[in-house]
C-alpha cells in the first residue's frame, strides 16, 4: 500500500548549478588592482575640502613669515642705504617730473654726507670708548670710596669704608647670575619671538597670495581703492612700456598718481602715464582695468583731463551705481518754477553725486538710445520743467502714441500721438508751421522780443523712415533734400536758435537711415542712453566726445535705465572732458500728469487781452474769421500762425489755450477731425453773425 501512495506535496529536487564556462569567467567582476584603489583614495584625500583648507592654512602663515622677512629686510636696507632716494629719483624721471627728481637727488646727497660723517665718527669710537670707560671707572670707584668714608665716620667703624664697593660687587654678581639664568630661555624663545614679529608684519601687510586666503577673504570685490591697488591694476593691463616703467619705479609706482579724492559714490584719481604710453591704450583696456580693480566694467570711467599724458579714473564703490537716486525736485518742490533764459533744469546727478543742471536756452536737443532705456522719461522731464515757464509754447508729436505725452494736452498748442503715416504727416506739417513762424520772426523789426517755441518730436526715427509721399511727389521721410520732414528739421537747426524756435528730437537705435548726419549734428545738446556699438555712440554724441572717453555703448542695457551721457555746453562738465555721465531722476506718468497740472494752473493765471500796443481792443473772433478766409476748416496751429502774421503785436504770444478760450466763449470750439484739431469756418461765421445780431454790446464783451 505504501508503495502506491502519491504524496500531495512533492518537494522539488535542487537543480544542480551549471559549471562555469570560460566565457562567464572572463566577464566576471574582478576587484580593482591595489594601485588603482590607492590612487583613487589618494586623489580623494588630496581634493577634499579639508585638505585644501589645511594646505591654504599652512601656505598662508608660511608666506606671512616670508613676506614679513622681505618687508623688514627691505626697510632695513632702505634705512642703511640710499636705495629709497634712488627709487624716488627713477619714479620722478619716469613721470617726467624733473623738478621732483632734482629735489630727491639733493636729499640723496645730504643723506650720503650724513652717513659719511657717522662712519668717520665710528673710526674714533673705540678710542673714545676706552677713555670713557677709564674715566667712568675712576669716578665710580672714587665715589664709592668717598661714600664709604662718610659711612665709616658716621658709624665710627673703619670697615665701612669698603662697604659701598662690596655692595656694588655683590650687585654685579647678582646681575651676572640672573643673566645666566635668563640666557638659556632667551636663546630658546628669542628666535620664536622674532619669527612671530615677522609673521605679524606679513599678516598686517597681507603678503600671502589670494589663493591662500580663506574663502571669505578671497573675494576682494568692493575693497577700498588704495595707491598700491591702482598701480598694480595699471601694471597688469598688458601694456609693456607701462609695466616696465612701474617695475623700474619699484614701490614708488604711486608717484604716477595724484591724490585719491572722494567723488560722490566713488573715488577719483589722475594718473600721469610714463613716456611711451598713450592714453588711448589705457582707454582701450577699460574692462581689464575694472577687473584688476575688482569692479565691474560699468563701475570704472576713464576720461582725459587737460593735463597732457594723463587719464582720470573714476572708480565707483562696488554696487553703488545700482542704487536709485532720490526723487526729482519737480516732485518734492511744488512751488518750483522755471526760467527759459536764466534757469537750469534739475535733471539728475552726476557720478560724483553733484546735481546735474541743464540749461535749455536756445539749444537744439537730441536724445537717443536703445529701446526701453528711459529715453521718453528723460526727455519729458526736461519739458515738464520748462513748462513751468509760462512764456514757453510747446508743439509736440509723439510718434509712438502710447500716452506718454497725454499730460501735455491742454498745455501744448499741438499734441500729436500715433505711429502711422498720417501722424508723421501731421508732425511734418507741425515742423513746417514752425519753419513759417521762424521765418516770420526773422523778418520782424530789429529788437522784437519773441516767446520761446519748442517743437518736440519723440520717436523721430518713425518720421525719417516714413514712406509716404505728398501730392507734390515729395516724400515726407528720408534724408534727401526732397524730404519734407528732413528739410524742415534742417531749416530750424540752421536759423531757429536766433529767434527761440527750437527742435527737440528723441530717437532710438540710431543709424544713418533713421537719424541722418546733418540732423544729429545740428543739435547743440546731444544725449545718449545705452547703445549697442561704438559707431552708434559716435552718431549720438560725435567723435570728439567718444574720443574723450564718452562710452554710452558700455552702459548696461536693461540695468542703467535713465543713465545718460551728455555732450553739451549747457551742463557743467569737468575741465578737459567732452562729456559727462548723468543719472536722471525718473518721473512716472502719473506724477508727470500732476506736474503738468501745476504748469496749467500757472498758465491759467495769465490772461492775454486782445489789445494793440496803443491799448485799443481788437475783435479776436472777427480776426479768426478773417484768417479762415474761404477755407471750410483750418488746423488750429495754422490759425495761430495766420493770426500772428495778421497782427503780431496782439497774437504773437497766443497759444492754443488762448485760441480755445475765444472759440469756446463764442460757441465754436475747435474739434478734432481725422486726429487733428481744426477750427470750423461755418461755426465761426455763425457765431459771429449771432453776436452781431445781439448788437454792439455783445461785440465789445
Amino acid at each position: 500500500m505504501t508503495d502506491n501512495v502519491v504524496p500531495l506535496f512533492k518537494t522539488p529536487e535542487p537543480t544542480p548549478e551549471p559549471a562555469p564556462s570560460a566565457a562567464s569567467e572572463s566577464t566576471a567582476v574582478r576587484p580593482a588592482p591595489v594601485w588603482k584603489r590607492s590612487s583613487r583614495a589618494l586623489r580623494s584625500a588630496v581634493t577634499d575640502d579639508r585638505t585644501k583648507a589645511a594646505v591654504r592654512l599652512v601656505a598662508r602663515h608660511g608666506l606671512y613669515v616670508v613676506g614679513g622677512t622681505r618687508i623688514v629686510a627691505r626697510r632695513t636696507w632702505d634705512g642703511r642705504t640710499g636705495s629709497r632716494y634712488e627709487r624716488m629719483i627713477r619714479a620722478a624721471e619716469a613721470a617726467g617730473n624733473w623738478e621732483e627728481a632734482k629735489e630727491w637727488e639733493d636729499r640723496l646727497t645730504r643723506f650720503r654726507a650724513a652717513r659719511h660723517h657717522r662712519r668717520m665718527d665710528l673710526l674714533k669710537a673705540p678710542q673714545d670708548a676706552v677713555k670713557s670707560a677709564l674715566y667712568g671707572t675712576g669716578l665710580t670707584v672714587g665715589g664709592l670710596l668717598a661714600l664709604g668714608i662718610v659711612l665709616a665716620v658716621a658709624n665710627k667703624d673703619i670697615g665701612d669704608v669698603v662697604t659701598p664697593i662690596s655692595a656694588a660687587i655683590e650687585f654685579i654678581r647678582w646681575i651676572v647670575y640672573l643673566a645666566t639664568v635668563v640666557w638659556g630661555p632667551a636663546v630658546t624663545v628669542g628666535p620664536w619671538l622674532a619669527l612671530l614679529s615677522l609673521w605679524q608684519v606679513g599678516r598686517q601687510r597681507q603678503t600671502a597670495p589670494a589663493w591662500a586666503m580663506p574663502v571669505g577673504q578671497r573675494d576682494d570685490a568692493g575693497a577700498p581703492i588704495t595707491p598700491s591697488i591702482v598701480v598694480t591694476a595699471l601694471r597688469d593691463l598688458g601694456i609693456a612700456p607701462l609695466r616696465n616703467a612701474i617695475k623700474e619705479m619699484g614701490d614708488s609706482g604711486a608717484a604716477m598718481l595724484g591724490p585719491i579724492r572722494i567723488a560722490g559714490c566713488g573715488v577719483e584719481v589722475d594718473v600721469t602715464l610714463p613716456s611711451g604710453v598713450s592714453t588711448a591704450e589705457v582707454q582701450g583696456r577699460r574692462r581689464k582695468l575694472a577687473e584688476n580693480l575688482a569692479r565691474h566694467e560699468h563701475e570704472v570711467f576713464i576720461t582725459l583731463p587737460t593735463a597732457a599724458r594723463t587719464v582720470r579714473l573714476w572708480i565707483a564703490d562696488s554696487g553703488a551705481l545700482d542704487e536709485p537716486i532720490g526723487p526729482s525736485p519737480l516732485v518734492t518742490d511744488e512751488t518750483m518754477t522755471a526760467n527759459y533764459k536764466t534757469g537750469k533744469a534739475p535733471w539728475g546727478q552726476d557720478l560724483r553725486g553733484d546735481k546735474a543742471l541743464l540749461s535749455l536756452f536756445q539749444r537744439m536737443l537730441l536724445i537717443t538710445g536703445l529701446s526701453n532705456q528711459g529715453k521718453t522719461a528723460a526727455l519729458r522731464a526736461l519739458a515738464l520743467w520748462l513748462a513751468l515757464d509760462r512764456t514757453v509754447e510747446f508743439r509736440i508729436a509723439d510718434l509712438k502714441g502710447v500716452g506718454d505725452w497725454d499730460m501735455f494736452t491742454g498745455l501744448a498748442t499741438t499734441v500729436i500721438q500715433g505711429p502711422t503715416d498720417e501722424h508723421v504727416i501731421e508732425a511734418t506739417e507741425m515742423l513746417e508751421a514752425g519753419v513759417a513762424e521762424m521765418e516770420r520772426r526773422i523778418q520782424a523789426p530789429p529788437g522784437t522780443v519773441f516767446t520761446p517755441l519748442v517743437l518736440i518730436v519723440d520717436e523721430a526715427q518713425v518720421a525719417f523712415m516714413c514712406p509716404a509721399v505728398g501730392d507734390d511727389r515729395r516724400p515726407y521721410g528720408g534724408s534727401k533734400a526732397t524730404s519734407r520732414y528732413f528739410m524742415a528739421a534742417r531749416k530750424i537747426h540752421n536759423q531757429g536758435r536766433a529767434v527761440d524756435v527750437l527742435l527737440w528730437e528723441g530717437t532710438q537705435d540710431p543709424t544713418d537711415q533713421n537719424l541722418p548726419k546733418l540732423v544729429r549734428e545740428g543739435a547743440h545738446t546731444r544725449i545718449s542712453l545705452a547703445l549697442g556699438t561704438e559707431s552708434q555712440a559716435r552718431m549720438a554724441l560725435g567723435d570728439k566726445a567718444v574720443d574723450g572717453g564718452a562710452a554710452p555703448h558700455l552702459l548696461r542695457q536693461g540695468f542703467d535705465k535713465g543713465t545718460v551721457v551728455v555732450a553739451s555746453d549747457g551742463i557743467t562738465i569737468p575741465a578737459g572732458q567732452a562729456s559727462i555721465t548723468v543719472r536722471t531722476h525718473y518721473i512716472d506718468t502719473d506724477t508727470a500728469a500732476l506736474i503738468a497740472d501745476r504748469a496749467k494752473a500757472l498758465r491759467s493765471k495769465v490772461t492775454r487781452s486782445a489789445t494793440t500796443a496803443e491799448g485799443e481792443r481788437v475783435d479776436a473772433l472777427a480776426d479768426i474769421s478773417t484768417v479762415l478766409a474761404d477755407q471750410p476748416k483750418m488746423r488750429t496751429q495754422e490759425v495761430l500762425a495766420a493770426l500772428a502774421t495778421l497782427n503780431p503785436g496782439v497774437y504773437r504770444e497766443w497759444t492754443f489755450a488762448d485760441l480755445k478760450e475765444v472759440l469756446d466763449a463764442a460757441g465754436a470750439p475747435p474739434r478734432k477731425t481725422d486726429g487733428r484739431m481744426n477750427v470750423d469756418t461755418r461755426r465761426v461765421r455763425r457765431a459771429l453773425a449771432e453776436r452781431d445780431d445781439k448788437g454792439p454790446a455783445a461785440a465789445s464783451e
